[in-house]
């Protein structure tokens, strides 16, 4: 039977879930889950706990949300208290300090939802798709101080499919991370399982995303806009401007028409927006203020002209009166 630890988890989105429900199924004894705070959510912004909260609490495991942990005496004291084996961290939030770092015997093991040293950083997932890959994959490394920097442990790699989003591709990385995160574990129990230095030579970066990484750029191919706009779902999407207004793409796919970057033209019930290299068909649109439609709703209702650009603020038309 494989050897029951004393776990501490540090977790926050719903990619960790699977993991934390995982670590229970294999019979380790998780003592305390630290997630972040309660945040403002929806339209209300009523307060509203992360989904490994929710899990925690089904699965009656204590529950603590600092604010600040680095210089917390008090949690750090709790931690200390526990005594734990590892500390497991899942997408929490938050730089873990050295002192929790030196902690666990088995010092603090991550599950990053890429293969390290590619695509360090806050958003693994999303800059894969969004930069053209056709395979990713998990990770568990030993953190140290740095950003996703420490030793690998283990990896298991996943195919990106054609028309895959982060949306789609996340749960099932968060299924064979969780799977993952038992085999490391059972083998760092064993002493098994070297860690092996990250080529730091061959690192790159996955920053957080911001919301101007959503503004379509149509001097791109129409290969690197869909992409990205796989890449940026939920948020921050694939959107620019039509007649002054904001317009999100939400779905599309790229042809081989050519058109001019950004002008549209329109074909019976298809739609076609110029990129640096082709085109897009556009499938899904939402305009400003609007639910989303299929582009022939939105033909019938916006009837584009022909020679109308996308990203113009003014939907200026050449040679159309002003």
């Amino acid at each position: 039977m494989p050897a029951q630890l004393n776990l501490v988890f540090c977790g926050t989105p719903a990619f960790a879930v699977p993991t934390l429900s995982k670590l229970v199924e294999a019979g380790h004894l998780v003592h305390l889950v630290v997630t972040q705070p309660d945040r403002p959510s929806g339209r209300g912004l009523t307060a509203a706990a992360s989904p490994v909260k929710q899990r925690a609490t089904e699965l009656g495991i204590p529950i603590t949300q600092p604010e600040k942990i680095k210089a917390n005496e008090q949690f750090r004291a709790v931690l200390e208290s526990l005594s734990p084996d590892a500390i497991i961290v899942v997408g929490y939030g938050r730089i873990i300090p050295r002192w929790m770092i030196d902690l666990p015997r088995f010092g603090n093991i991550n599950l990053h939802g890429s293969l390290l040293p590619k695509y360090r950083g806050a958003a693994p997932i999303q800059w894969a798709i969004a930069r053209g890959e056709t395979t990713t994959g998990v990770t568990t490394m030993q953190i140290d101080e740095g950003l996703d920097t420490g030793p690998v442990l283990e990896c298991a790699s996943l195919p990106i499919e054609p028309q895959d989003t982060a949306e789609t591709l996340a749960p099932r990385l968060a299924a064979i991370g969780a799977e993952l995160m038992i085999s490391t574990l059972s083998k760092l129990a064993d002493h098994t399982l070297r860690p092996t230095p990250q080529d730091h030579a061959h690192a790159t970066v996955a920053p957080i995303l911001r919301k101007d990484d959503g503004l379509i750029d149509f001097q791109r191919s129409a290969t690197d806009i869909f992409n990205r706009l796989r890449g940026f779902q939920p948020w921050p999407g694939a959107y620019t401007t039509f007649r002054g207004k904001s317009l999100h793409i939400r779905a599309a796919v790229p042809v081989t028409r050519t058109l001019p970057p950004g002008e549209l033209f329109q074909e019976g019930v298809h739609l076609y927006a110029g990129c640096g290299e082709h085109a897009l068909e556009l499938l899904e649109l939402q305009p400003e203020g609007k639910r989303r439609i299929p582009v022939r709703e939105f033909i019938s209702g916006y009837r584009p002209r022909p020679g109308e650009q996308l990203g113009d603020p003014a939907g200026r038309v050449e040679g159309a009166a002003s």
